[in-house]
């Protein structure tokens, strides 16, 4: 291992402008914003951990206000952190970014690495590690809050080994993140054509509807002819009936653990709550075995019954499930990947039609009520074979991202430190990736 030096984000900032906030005040009037034009990147583009940038959820300004601002702008290879609000958040604007450049919001900071002193991922992975996110948490100024600013961050330490290694450790920690980015993009075509196929199925009725008008056949023979020719009054496919949920799923709610037997030392089994479904990463584990306790598996289907009502495809650890969380458990004839689409619209008509100023909840009495399309066993056996693959491709990508992840986290900090072996390190992310 090369000799490391001792240096401050400050002092490898490109220039007097290297480290610059977002525009001084609140935030930008409303008025400021347009439909299209130049993004700004706000704390849902950047995160807590390893995970680069969040290029989505964009607000834009026009030309005119970027110019304007000028001062705060952001180019593909600079680092943003938080200043106010989620402290500790970070993110690096990818080299191949589809924009030009972005605007700062103003809560945010930017650094511009000078690339003669240090490479711009490197310091990312070093000021990403937990161990940085950690001091910025623990060293930032609570009033009500949580903020910092500046000059803490020109002055935060920073390690660096010679260019050489910087290099060799960013290539080594990018291979993970690289194919943990090309697995999250698959999943998104994959559930995207799954999407595709359900809607032209069983939402517009497409083959139902090119054949009542004559159309050409798009799909192979044998599935062409499995739909019918017209259809009925009500406008579904002729023969094609809703009928309850309770034909197509068990549904299975969630025990209520004990909150004082939920821990962070990975003691027992990994326990599903509400908030744990967007991420897939349950946030405690418990040792209880509860008399009403049931287990999820990848793959199932899940979904929180407080505050919104959104149908996740679990691709978390197998886990036990808490109170206020449902499976909705496929019966042998309904395959899980028809059945997780189709119950995105009863739940979203529900989350839609709940109103007060609490939090919504979900209850069985309106599950009760859920209605879904049946097209008979054939087509369901069709659509099975066709999309069921694509639903397990996706759940096992997120498991191996989940295991590179894990690798990452891993090598991350020894990395950082010097402590491990570029070597060994090489070695241990050929076994996984």
């Amino acid at each position: 291992m090369g000799e490391w030096t001792n240096t401050t984000l400050g002092e490898i900032a490109d220039g007097p402008q290297g480290f610059v906030d977002g525009p001084f005040g609140s935030n930008l009037p409303a008025s400021d914003y347009v439909e299209h034009g130049i993004p700004v990147i706000r704390g849902t583009n950047l995160s807590l951990g390893v995970t680069r940038f969040s290029a989505k959820d964009f607000a834009f300004v026009s030309l005119e206000t970027a110019e304007r601002l000028s001062r705060s702008e952001v180019l593909p290879g600079d680092i943003v952190f938080t200043k106010k609000g989620t402290i500790g958040q970070t993110g690096i604007v990818p080299e191949d970014s589809p924009y030009e450049r972005y605007i700062l919001s103003s809560n945010q900071m930017r650094l511009r690495v000078d690339k003669s002193r240090a490479n711009p991922l490197f310091v990312y992975y070093y000021v990403s590690q937990k161990e940085s996110v950690d001091k910025v948490i623990r060293d930032s100024t609570i009033t009500g809050v949580p903020k910092t600013n500046l000059t803490y961050f020109r002055e935060f330490p920073v390690r660096l080994p010679v260019r050489q290694e910087q290099d060799a450790i960013v290539s080594i920690i990018g291979a993970l993140d690289d194919k943990i980015e090309l697995n999250r993009q698959t999943n998104e075509t994959l559930e995207a054509l799954a999407r595709a196929i359900f809607k032209d199925w069983f939402v517009d009725f497409g083959p139902t509807r090119a054949k009542a008008e004559g159309g050409e056949p798009y799909l192979a023979p044998d599935l062409w002819d499995l739909f019918p020719d017209a259809l009925d009054d009500d406008d579904k496919p002729e023969g094609w009936e809703t009928r309850s949920v309770y034909e197509f799923a068990n549904v299975v709610y969630g025990a209520p653990f004990s909150s004082k037997q939920f821990n962070t030392q990975q003691l027992g089994l990994p326990l599903i709550r509400i908030r744990d479904l967007a991420t897939h990463e349950p946030g405690v584990c418990t040792e209880q075995k509860h008399p009403k306790g049931h287990i999820i598996e990848p793959g199932d289907i899940v979904v929180g019954m407080d505050g919104e009502f959104r149908l996740h495809i679990w691709k978390g650890p197998r886990s036990w499930l808490n109170q206020r969380v449902c499976h909705f458990e496929p019966l042998s004839s309904a395959p899980t990947s028809f059945l997780a689409e189709a119950l995105k619209e009863p739940l979203a008509c529900f989350e839609r039609g709940k109103v007060g100023t609490t939090v919504i909840h979900l209850g069985k009495s309106d599950i009760d009520t859920f209605e879904l399309i049946h097209p008979g066993e054939e087509i369901l056996l069709a659509f099975s074979e066709l999309v069921e693959p694509l639903l397990r491709r996706t759940v096992e990508s997120s498991l191996e991202s989940r295991t590179l992840a894990q690798t990452r986290d891993l090598l991350l900090p020894r990395l950082m430190s010097g402590e491990i072996r570029l070597r060994d390190a090489e070695k241990l992310v050929e076994a996984v990736a």
